[in-house]
């Protein structure tokens, strides 16, 4: 029996709500519609991508359908993924998300793995994340790190309000303090380690960004001044007076701004001379600077 969804969505079985799915998401321009389609429809069958594969002939059930079409529909808008399912998966661990707060990315799971590496052996090491958005870096390394005391802050109250209930879902509640701050503003003492994923996308680019990005993530979270180094120079500028000798300074940015960033620490002239990591493309992407 064949059952009509709003918005077109032609669907009895699996394998044909796919197939509508996948031809209504590449009309609108998304980037990766076969794989999205599998992800909505799983998300709201509660399956993974593996079991909806091998059953294409299963029958949806009808109270699915109009859910279906209001996914398919915010997807067509553009509306990123990670929002309508309300989860990004980072380092392996889930991440609650929605409007309001950046979608973590791959990417920055380097300066996950390079801070972990450095601080492996630490006693109890102190870790700030600035701009800590929905608490990925943080929570990732009170997981990987369990002796860290990890401080995390970011200006918005709504990602703060995400990253405490990631700290909870992930089980190091107890072992992140949140703070709502602008970058260093109220802390001092001496970290071991600093790390941040900062804004910083030129403002005059923000616009040309594809459209789940500049229509929907929050542009404070993106926008890093006219040439994309504002935060990025502040925080190379004021880490010194935060770091303990031989503490580590961790940065993740556009591939551009690397040669510009690596001066503005050699003009401190309070590091040694910073080394640049790559991400799985192959993309210079993270700064990785030790305090003298």
């Amino acid at each position: 029996m064949s059952v009509s969804l709003p918005a077109s969505v032609p669907a009895a079985r699996a394998g044909e709500t796919l197939a509508a799915l996948r031809r209504r998401l590449a009309a609108a321009g998304v980037d990766n519609p076969a794989g999205d389609a599998e992800v909505l429809l799983g998300w709201l069958l509660g399956w993974d991508r593996a079991r909806l594969r091998a059953h294409p002939e299963a029958e949806l059930p009808a109270a699915l359908l109009p859910r279906l079409a209001e996914a398919a529909s915010r997807r067509e808008r553009r509306e990123p993924l990670a929002y309508i399912t309300g989860e990004r998966e980072f380092w392996s661990l889930p991440f609650g998300v929605g409007p309001g707060v950046l979608v973590p990315r791959p990417e920055t799971e380097l300066l996950v793995e390079r801070a972990a590496a450095l601080l492996k052996e630490a006693e109890a090491p102190r870790v700030l994340d600035l701009g800590t958005g929905c608490g990925a870096i943080a929570v990732a390394l009170a997981r990987e790190l369990p002796r860290a005391r990890v401080t995390a802050t970011d200006a918005s109250g709504q990602a703060l309000r995400y990253a405490r209930g990631n700290a909870r879902r992930n089980g190091v509640e107890g072992r992140v303090e949140f703070v709502r701050a602008d970058l260093f503003e109220g802390f001092s003492g001496a970290f071991d380690l600093i790390s941040s994923n900062p804004p910083y996308v030129p403002s005059g680019e923000i616009g040309g960004l594809m459209p789940e990005v500049s229509e929907h993530e929050p542009h404070e979270a993106l926008d890093g001044g006219l040439d994309g180094m504002v935060y990025l120079r502040a925080i190379v500028r004021e880490a010194p007076a935060r770091l303990r000798p031989g503490g580590y300074l961790l940065l993740e940015m556009d591939p551009a701004q690397i040669p510009r960033c690596v001066e503005e620490a050699r003009l401190t002239r309070a590091f040694k001379e910073p080394r640049v990591r790559r991400d799985l493309a192959g993309r210079d992407r993270v700064l990785e600077i030790v305090k003298v």
